[in-house]
């Protein structure tokens, strides 16, 4: 948003002048008027009151909920109501399910009835479930229809359509035959019957799926739309690619707060309380800190072997990052990786050799660096190790190999446990990773050290 128009709109809004304010933002596009908003919050109700009911039901639908919640409180009623009925059903949908029960209750009892039907039914499918995403406005024809009974059908019903990119063929029950893209129905033959267009080649969602279903199917096929089923095959509905575009930046969103150790925020940063911010934080800092307890255990157990050889404490924060930051850097790529589709849980095996493989060549590259240091520090400084430093620069490379083999096993393996159990993978954040990488690192590294040293310093 341009510095100038927020100040051309500031002083409109210090002049009162509301046919002003009109003129000024009909001219604005959809989007400029949204990013006002977010420049101007206090102002938010007001800007959608000014604005024709289209335009206001368009910006009103790409705001994020905090918003919309502002603007309900402060918008004039009657301007209200003809905004949640004229919204798309999906969008409806999604905006009922984030407010209070009571709140739902009294603005869909304000709904014509077939809205209120609609917003029901819809209301009645699982929060994240592809149901939720779903809107019943499409066209959907039937296959023994001529070319131009459809086109004059789309013409006739198309303005109430989500979409008319695509038609759908459906037949006597109701049950989907076939999708066709507009394109293929303009091109055809004026007489051509629809039943002959079709392939019978169609992908389509079922409602109770999970929406994260829908983010892959829509990633891998390329569709602006795509229809929604029951078990008995029978359309309901479709999901619009800006839906779905939608829940995938909510699910990055939530699973970017999740590999960072935190539970994911239900607002925007600046719009948490800073009591809802530190609830989200501390259990995950507190399971945390337990955790690493375990690792002043650790420390403890072989307490005797650091009081014999001072010299091994000083490269256990060395031993304990390396092996944290490979853990957190495999999770952090099978999370993605899962994400995206191109790891499964079947798949696990897979990851498994190469992650051995690439744990061992990572460990060894970091285990010759650490060699290396140890043997320029005894170069330019002959006791800083004592006499026995070839040993202890092969304890601090051999663990180092191990340490960072065992993270990157761990790493790459516990998103992949979590997705069998049926938890989160991106749960397996990089901190917890790190977390239980540390502790399983201290034994690691003391064993090699009785291995290398015992009889010598320990």
């Amino acid at each position: 948003m341009e510095e100038l128009v927020v100040e051309e709109v500031r002083e409109i809004l210090d002049r009162e002048d509301d046919k002003a304010l009109k003129l000024y933002l009909d001219e604005l596009n959809i989007s400029d008027v949204e990013a006002l908003i977010d420049e101007l919050p206090q102002c938010a109700a007001k800007f959608i009151d000014t604005i024709s009911l289209n335009r206001a039901v368009n910006v009103f639908r790409i705001l994020d909920f905090p918003t919309q919640e502002r603007i309900i409180k402060k918008l004039s009623g009657n301007k209200l109501n003809q905004i949640i009925k004229d919204l798309p059903p999906d969008d409806r949908t999604a905006l009922f399910g984030e407010m209070k029960g009571d709140v739902v209750k009294k603005m869909i009892s304000l709904l014509p009835s077939e809205e209120r039907k609609e917003s029901l039914a819809l209301l009645g499918y699982n929060e994240y479930s592809i149901g939720r995403l779903m809107t019943p406005d499409y066209i959907a024809v039937k296959p023994e229809w001529s070319v131009t009974r459809v086109l004059s059908h789309i013409r006739r019903y198309g303005k109430n359509s989500e979409t008319i990119d695509v038609v759908y063929v459906i037949d006597k029950d109701g049950v989907l035959l076939d999708d066709i893209r507009i394109r293929e129905v303009l091109l055809a033959d004026p007489e051509a019957i629809i039943g002959e267009l079709t392939d019978k080649r169609f992908i389509a969602l079922t409602a109770n799926d999970p929406q994260e279903d829908a983010i892959n199917i829509f990633r891998m096929n390329n569709r602006v739309a795509l229809p929604v089923v029951d078990e008995n095959n029978i359309l309901l509905g479709i999901v619009t690619v800006d839906d779905i575009l939608w829940i995938a930046n909510e699910e990055y969103t939530e699973d970017m707060h999740k590999i960072g150790g935190s539970a994911a925020l239900d607002e925007p940063y600046l719009d948490t309380s800073i009591f809802n911010l530190v609830r989200k934080r501390v259990g995950w800092l507190a399971i945390l800190m337990l955790g690493e307890m375990l690792t002043a255990t650790a420390m403890g157990f072989f307490e005797g072997q650091i009081h014999k050889a001072t010299v091994l404490a000083l490269f256990i924060p060395l031993i304990i990052s390396c092996g944290g930051n490979s853990g957190s850097q495999a999770s952090t790529l099978i999370i993605q990786a899962m994400a995206l589709g191109e790891v499964t849980i079947k798949d696990w095996w897979r990851v498994m050799r190469r992650e051995l493989t690439s744990g061992f060549l990572l460990g060894f590259c970091l285990g010759v660096i650490g060699f290396a240091r140890i043997f320029f520090w005894h170069l330019a400084w002959p006791n800083a190790y004592g006499e026995h430093w070839v040993l202890i620069a092969f304890t601090i490379s051999v663990s180092l190999v191990f340490v960072v083999l065992w993270g990157s096993l761990s790493g790459s393996m516990l998103p992949i446990i979590l997705k069998r159990l049926g938890a989160d993978p991106a749960t397996s954040s990089a901190p917890f990773v790190a977390t239980l990488v540390d502790v399983t690192g201290l034994i690691i590294y003391f064993s090699f050290a009785l291995l290398f040293l015992k009889g010598v310093l320990l």
